[in-house]
């Protein structure tokens, strides 16, 4: 008996060593989703109900997919004048101003540089004193031209079928003189946040052979807000695409470089959301790669242009002085306004200062929760260990 009692003792702090965690990732978890998202909560536990087996074998499918196309009746041709107004030339101003790093912003912190066989890969990040982190990556592609690659961003009928966090890709309106659009996206997130919802302008200009390819986070109050998916005002993801040397050395410009920058705010503590982008990154890179290379393979097969990567093909031709004459006057601020916060049913939380223990909290919930390989649950929780340490930052 006595020998028994032994073993259990010596097994005892093992087994406490296993649970404790769990528990405490819990407690945080639904500490932080509260205090995030007081009305998702309430509505969660409004509506609380004991699931069956039927609904989380229903739970594990792949999610519908949606994508509707502009009909007959849309009345395109009033965006003549309206949706000049949503993209313009000061967002070509801004991100040639981004591109040659004369946008007077903090400077750039490098994050990443990674290559595969077919493409390399850096990216930097800044903290400005107002708003969420932005990111600037420069990829360059071999074997692909800027062409292909300015379809298949536009292409949201085929992003559908390679970005599985694309839940709802709609056209809402278009423009058939400049190729301006107002898209709708609906995008998937982890369950302990509800999907996002995001109303986008974009438009293309092409200078020689780059293209300067914006999309932003517009007003359109014809599209109500919902609870769910909760809307994303403030978004800004732009690219500029053009042709350079190859690698191989010989001389080619068949290659394609792809200078992004992004920011957004989702509604989540921008140091948690660091925490996410930092880990999925390099996964979501090579994710884009491989769609990429299906769009290729696709277009090459003799496949139609999509309704949307034709648009891509409606753009305003810019010459390289007039684009020098933008980017040389001067901005009234450092970022330029993507979209006019109006929401007053629910506070959007704060970036910064938030307390160190829900930070960690949401470290922990993430790793826990996140079962998608999006993010790796060893490197969250060891930085949150770290970021638990006095005197430590992300």
């Amino acid at each position: 008996m006595m020998g028994v009692i032994e073993d259990i003792c010596k097994v005892l702090p093992d087994v406490i060593g296993m649970i404790v965690p769990i528990w405490v990732a819990v407690v945080f978890g639904v500490l932080v989703g509260w205090l995030w998202r007081p009305k998702w909560a309430r509505s969660a536990i409004k509506n609380l109900a004991i699931p069956t087996k039927s609904s989380f074998v229903a739970s594990s499918e792949p999610s519908t997919i949606v994508c509707s196309e502009i009909s007959d009746t849309s009345s395109s041709s009033k965006l003549d004048g309206e949706m000049k107004n949503f993209v313009g030339e000061e967002d070509l101003k801004h991100i040639s101003k981004l591109v040659n790093e004369t946008d007077g912003g903090p400077a750039w912190i490098g994050m990443m540089d990674k290559s595969t066989s077919n493409m390399s890969y850096q990216a930097w990040r800044r903290d400005p004193e107002t708003g969420p982190p932005q990111y600037r990556s420069r990829t360059v592609y071999e074997d692909m031209s800027p062409e292909m690659m300015r379809d298949f961003f536009w292409d949201d009928e085929f992003r559908l079928k390679w970005d599985d966090m694309l839940l709802e890709a709609e056209t809402i309106e278009e423009c058939p003189n400049d190729g301006t659009m107002v898209v709708k996206w609906v995008r998937k997130f982890p369950f302990f946040c509800s999907d996002r919802e995001y109303i986008i302008g974009r438009r293309i200009w092409e200078s020689g052979k780059a293209y300067y390819c914006v999309t932003k986070g517009v007003q359109y109050p014809s599209v109500p807000r919902r609870t769910k998916p909760r809307r994303v005002d403030l978004y800004y993801s732009s690219w500029l695409i053009r042709a350079v040397e190859s690698r191989k050395g010989d001389g080619q410009m068949s290659a394609c470089e792809v200078l992004l920058f992004h920011h957004e705010d989702m509604g989540i503590p921008w140091e948690i959301a660091k925490l996410g982008v930092r880990q999925g990154m390099w996964g979501a890179v090579k994710k884009v790669d491989r769609g990429l290379r299906r769009y290729q393979k696709h277009m090459a097969s003799g496949a139609p242009l999509s309704h949307c990567a034709y648009m891509a093909h409606i753009n305003s031709k810019i010459c390289t002085d007039r684009l020098k004459q933008l980017e040389n006057t001067s901005n009234d601020s450092q970022e330029i306004v993507t979209c006019e916060q109006t929401v007053n049913d629910e506070k959007k939380p704060s970036g910064k200062n938030i307390p160190k223990l829900l930070v960690v909290g949401g470290a922990i919930a993430l790793a826990c929760t996140i079962d998608r390989g999006l993010l790796s649950k060893a490197v969250i929780l060891g930085v949150a260990r770290r970021f638990a340490k006095v005197g430590r930052r992300l």
